[in-house]
């Protein structure tokens, strides 16, 4: 029987609604350079190609997600300080998808309690937790791997490092055993961070013999457990990171996952791994078409960073959730890490908005050129005591001193008999306070806030452009995977078309976050610690329930809390909201996290005609 034109729906919204169903097949024909789709259920005839279901738990490897026990093959990178927070780790972990606490830079007690209140939660769901490389601190680096094995942590996500460490030999051999039929186990995995081939050859291969016997003789490995080691990879996975925020070597990935690949793969064929090393890809994750990318290429899993410090539950300060919500790819430059700012290593950070680029690569100027702070120009000095660190350099030093005899004894040693290591110390003091004051939202250093940050966050706002997750209120973490991963299957499953010679138009491919979140996963609300409320998150009502006066006041005192970075009960509830310092664009943030609190559609002149805390509770008691 031949077909009528009924049969087919050429119209491109009919065609863009039923491409976007992912989970029901599509026939799909063409005529005349278009494509339509064939609405009757009738086997495929000549020139009708079926567009297969494709999930997005189809996405990358099957054994990433069987290892990790994760629903999809997606990572929610660290992010330092802590930015990658409990709520980030335990929204994404519920949801089944990975995500590792960004543990760099925190002391050992942060620590503990961040294991503390994960755990806590019941769940089933993966995480990790982040080492960074510490070159002048390896005790530190063991104290955390220590600090993981007791806690049963079973991934440690590696980053930063220049080379095979003791630290990530112990915490990698110490979880591997045998079972009953002689097949090496593990319960504890190594995930790093690499660009760098020669990186990636030592975590590839297994431990080095000479390494493996120091910690056996320090007694920090059984002899059975040591020998296990010679037989796996340090690493069960390696994210090959490209051009990516905080420490990074700035690589295109369409290079770097290939050639990391054959790296992968000589060595899987040298030693035969029963478990063969999974292989990530990071860097510019911050659209579905570099998701997709990334796939194509054959990566097993991909890994998201500068746009996590974006989300809802990330703890930074609602202020560089904004300034993140405006940047463009290019907005972002390379300046002195902290961590080893010494060694000249550089890392990306934001540029809109702030002059910490700049100053940061004048400080690492300032010490190459100059021998110690006190042979700087007078002029030099009173610079940078004006501008740069707003007192004196020799109060900077003693504020330095005070916090290394605590945490660094070691170091402050080689401080006080260095004059160069001296002004190293001092200048590190800047760097390190500077993002600290981004995360804390202090409007007095704005323009100093460091940022990490790569090109994704760009490329990640000029996808949601428009959208409802274009705005900071919109980015829930789990939101954001769901709807990355659910546009990479959308766009995998418009080339498969294409592969099989359908003149699929290049408009398809722009699909907007809004189209595919439907049908994402739920975004589940972080539990509150301890009872106080998840910074930057909104706890949604029960469907029916009419809230008080002072209940709104109180989420009102909350939010505008967070931006001046005060405690609520210090907030005025009787003070306009102009005093606050609060824009157009602060208030309309507010006003969206209110509106979803309240599970209500609200005015957006609301603030402006009750411009207080008070008024405006009263008015929405009245009306709802």
């Amino acid at each position: 029987m031949e077909r009528t034109v009924t049969d087919i729906a050429w119209e491109a919204p009919a065609v863009r609604e039923a491409l976007l169903n992912l989970e029901e097949p599509c026939h799909v024909t063409s005529q005349d350079g278009r494509i339509g789709v064939i609405r009757t259920k009738r086997p495929a005839e000549q020139g009708c190609v079926v567009a297969p279901v494709i999930l997005p738990g189809q996405l990358g490897a099957g054994a990433f997600r069987e290892r990790f026990r994760t629903r999809l093959a997606y990572m929610g990178g660290a992010m330092a300080n802590g930015i990658a927070s409990e709520e980030f780790v335990i929204v994404l972990r519920k949801a089944g998808i990975l995500a590792s606490f960004g543990a760099a830079g925190l002391s050992l007690p942060r620590i503990r309690e961040a294991i503390r209140q994960i755990q806590k939660v019941q769940s089933d769901g993966p995480y990790a937790m982040n080492l960074i490389h510490t070159p002048d601190e390896p005790d530190r680096e063991m104290a955390v791997v220590e600090e993981c094995i007791k806690s049963g942590i079973a991934i440690l996500e590696a980053s930063a490092f220049l080379k095979l460490e003791p630290s990530i030999v112990r915490y990698r051999a110490d979880g591997l055993f045998e079972d009953g039929r002689g097949t090496i186990c593990a319960n504890a995995h190594v995930v790093v961070k690499l660009s760098r081939r020669e990186v990636a050859e030592q975590f590839l291969r297994p431990a080095p013999r000479e390494m493996l016997r120091s910690l056996t003789a320090a007694g920090r490995l059984t002899p059975q457990r040591a020998a296990l080691a010679e037989r796996v990879p340090v690493a069960s996975a390696i994210t090959v990171e490209a051009d990516s925020g905080g420490h990074t070597d700035r690589q295109p990935l369409v290079t770097l996952v290939p050639a990391m690949m054959r790296v992968r793969d000589k060595i899987q064929a040298q030693y035969g791994y029963a478990e063969p090393v999974l292989l990530g890809a990071a860097g510019g994750m911050g659209a579905p078409a570099a998701l997709a990318a990334a796939f194509a290429m054959g990566a097993d899993y991909v890994v998201t960073g500068s746009i996590n410090q974006a989300s809802l539950e990330a703890g930074t300060s609602l202020r560089v959730k904004e300034i993140l919500a405006s940047a463009e790819s290019a907005d972002v430059a390379m300046a002195p890490a902290a961590d080893m700012f010494e060694m000249g290593v550089q890392v990306q950070v934001l540029k809109k908005g702030t002059m910490f680029p700049m100053r940061a690569q004048r400080l690492w100027e300032i010490y190459r050129q100059w021998d110690g702070l006190e042979a700087l120009p007078a002029t030099l000095r009173e610079r940078l005591e004006k501008q740069y660190f707003r007192m004196g350099l020799d109060q900077v030093w003693e504020l330095s001193q005070a916090h290394l005899a605590q945490s660094h004894p070691r170091l402050l040693a080689e401080a006080r008999r260095s004059p160069k290591r001296r002004m190293a110390t001092v200048f590190r003091w800047y760097l390190a306070h500077a993002s600290k004051w981004a995360i804390a939202g202090d409007v007095e250093r704005e323009l100093d806030y460091q940022v990490w940050c790569g090109p994704a966050m760009g490329a990640f706002n000029t996808w949601t452009a428009g959208s409802s997750m274009a705005a900071p209120s919109g980015r829930g973490a789990t939101r954001m995977a769901g709807a990355l991963m659910r546009g990479a299957a959308f766009l995998t499953r418009l080339q498969f078309l294409r592969a099989a010679g359908l003149p699929v138009p290049a408009e398809l491919f722009s699909v907007s976050p809004d189209e595919l979140s439907e049908s994402a996963p739920p975004v589940p609300v972080p539990t509150p610690i301890s009872g106080v409320p998840v910074p930057g998150v909104i706890p949604s009502p029960e469907p029916s329930m009419k809230r008080s006066s002072r209940e709104i006041a109180a989420f009102l005192s909350m939010q505008i809390a967070e931006h001046v970075a005060v405690s609520p009960q210090e907030i005025d509830t009787q003070a306009s909201f102009e005093s606050f310092g609060l824009d157009s664009v602060k208030g309309m943030v507010i006003l969206g996290r209110l509106e979803s609190w309240l599970d209500a559609k609200l005015s957006a002149t609301l603030l402006w005609n009750y411009p207080t805390i008070e008024l405006l509770a009263q008015r929405l008691v009245r009306t709802m």
